[in-house]
């Protein structure tokens, strides 16, 4: 996307306050750019990812064990972006850990390039890492353009670097994709790369257009904190290093003496830190009634990515076989189905906007619960429709893209209702206590839900198979139901926060 610069007056002191990013601070072009070449690189990836694990030139492992490793490999994004927080408010600060992310990053593409499996594993790992470090930071330094939550242009500027999210996410699968599939799959691992390594030195060039708040750690960790905390680091890597050398020449080790212990702490860690700031006896009564209200809100965004996610692994799978891949008679690589979301959240976010504010307008706006349990309906809703292209290919058939092109359109409009609305509320009702970690804990409902899928595909449940989609169809569509029928207690909890 070409930037518009153009002489106008900003706030003095902004940072490149000569110019502006259509008429932002001249930082959001840094950031949006970034941003932009991130979500290139990390959704080029994963478009290829679960193809690449299932496919006879790839690691060829059974669809099941593909669902676990993509599953928890974005649980664990997610998970990681708490901790990336912190690192960014104890140690760095969030430009340099964004730098630091994006150098991680780029080594984990490289890493996911070289054709063995040991280093492919190796290269997720460390992809996820980076991701965690810069998913958590990079939307913070967007704020700290402006200023305060009351500047007007706020909320604009978010919405411009969301268009970059999904400008990055709707180019990757075709390129990226395309190179991976039709040409050679660690070529593709390779461009994500180079996509992160662009985006990695237009941060380096642009950054003195950022806000100076960027570069200070808000709580400095101590000398003795300091030393305690890689005194702990330390003490873990080694009981994990020491753990997994006895099992791995003991020759047990098998896949899942990884994928479990990350997967039950995707499932259990979001339940601790959701109970710890429940049970902190400093929030005041009406901190603890927003926090009783926030936990139907996670529950239900929960169940809503545990089936969403699927979108680019059980869908993207059962596309590798069981559809026709075409339109009008041109053949498409699988990956490309990966740019539908985006481009549709592209097209739709502005009309969901405009359509919010007109009913808000008529007094007829609904409520965060109503929104959320339409979420809700919409994703089961998406997952029966799933059931007419599984029972044509029961029966011996393709079926038709369009019916792909279907359910992701309906979830699409399942998550603009759930999505930037979970967002919002997140940092409406957060405690103040806890204001800037609330967003790592909406992160967590991503985490739970991907990490519930991975369990079921370690346990050997095949999430292609009519009954299991029809099962979570139900599941997401009684949930929708619960949460509408409980929608004014939830609304009477959540008290002045609208």
């Amino acid at each position: 996307m070409a930037s518009s610069l153009t002489k106008d007056s900003v706030t003095p002191g902004t940072p490149g306050s000569e110019k502006t990013f259509f008429g932002h601070p001249r930082g959001l072009a840094t950031l949006f750019m970034t941003e932009m070449w991130e979500r290139f690189s990390y959704y080029g990836m994963r478009a290829l990812l679960p193809l690449y694990l299932v496919a006879p030139g790839g690691l060829h492992l059974s669809a099941a064990t593909a669902t676990a490793i993509y599953s928890v490999y974005v649980s664990l994004v997610y998970l990681l972006a708490l901790p990336g927080g912190w690192f960014a408010d104890r140690v760095l600060g969030p430009r340099k850990t964004v730098a630091v992310a994006g150098i991680i990053i780029m080594v984990g593409h490289l890493t996911l390039a070289l054709p063995t499996s040991g280093t492919f594993f190796a290269g997720l790992g460390l992809v996820a890492i980076g991701s965690g470090l810069l998913k958590a930071n990079i939307s913070t330094m967007v704020g700290h353009l402006y200023n305060g939550p009351d500047d007007p242009r706020r909320d604009g500027g978010f919405t411009l670097f969301y268009i970059g999210i999904n400008l990055g996410a709707f180019a990757a699968p075709l390129i990226i994709g395309t190179v991976g599939e039709n040409v050679n799959w660690h070529l593709g691992f390779a461009l994500a790369a180079l996509g992160m390594a662009l985006g990695l030195v237009q941060y380096l060039l642009g950054s003195r257009h950022l806000n100076a708040r960027s570069s200070h750690v808000p709580t400095p960790l101590s000398a003795e904190e300091k030393t305690a905390t890689l005194r702990k680091s330390a003490m873990w890597a080694a009981v994990a290093v020491v753990f997994y050398a006895i099992v791995g020449f003991s020759g047990h080790y098998t896949l899942n003496w990884l994928l479990v212990p990350i997967t039950v702490a995707g499932l259990i860690i979001p339940v601790m830190v959701i109970a710890r700031i429940k049970r902190d006896k400093a929030l005041d009564r009406v901190e603890q009634s927003r926090m009783s209200a926030y936990i139907w809100f996670f529950i239900a965004a929960a169940v809503f990515w545990m089936i969403y996610d699927q979108g680019g692994s059980t869908l993207s799978i059962f596309a590798t076989t069981s559809a026709k891949n075409s339109i009008l008679g041109w053949n498409f690589p699988v990956s490309w189905y990966q740019s539908v979301n985006p481009v549709m959240i592209m097209a739709l976010a502005p009309v969901f906007a405009w359509l919010w504010l007109a009913l808000n307008r008529r007094g007829k706006e609904p409520s965060t619960a109503v929104k959320f349990a339409s979420g809700l309906l919409l994703i089961g809703a998406s997952f029966f429709l799933f059931l007419a292209p599984l029972a044509i290919a029961d029966g011996g058939h393709k079926a038709a893209a369009m019916w792909l092109v279907a359910i992701y359109f309906v979830q699409t409009v399942g998550e603009l209702t759930v999505s930037p609305v979970g967002l919002s509320v997140t940092t409406k009702m957060a405690p103040t206590k806890y204001a800037s970690q609330m967003m790592g804990v909406w992160f967590l409902a991503v985490t739970a839900g991907d990490a519930t899928t991975a369990l079921l595909s370690i346990a050997g449940v095949d999430l292609n198979k009519t009954g299991i989609v029809a099962l979570q169809a139900a599941l997401a569509a009684i949930a929708g139901v619960a949460v509408w029928m409980y929608r004014k207690k939830v609304k009477e909890l959540m008290g002045d926060v609208h």
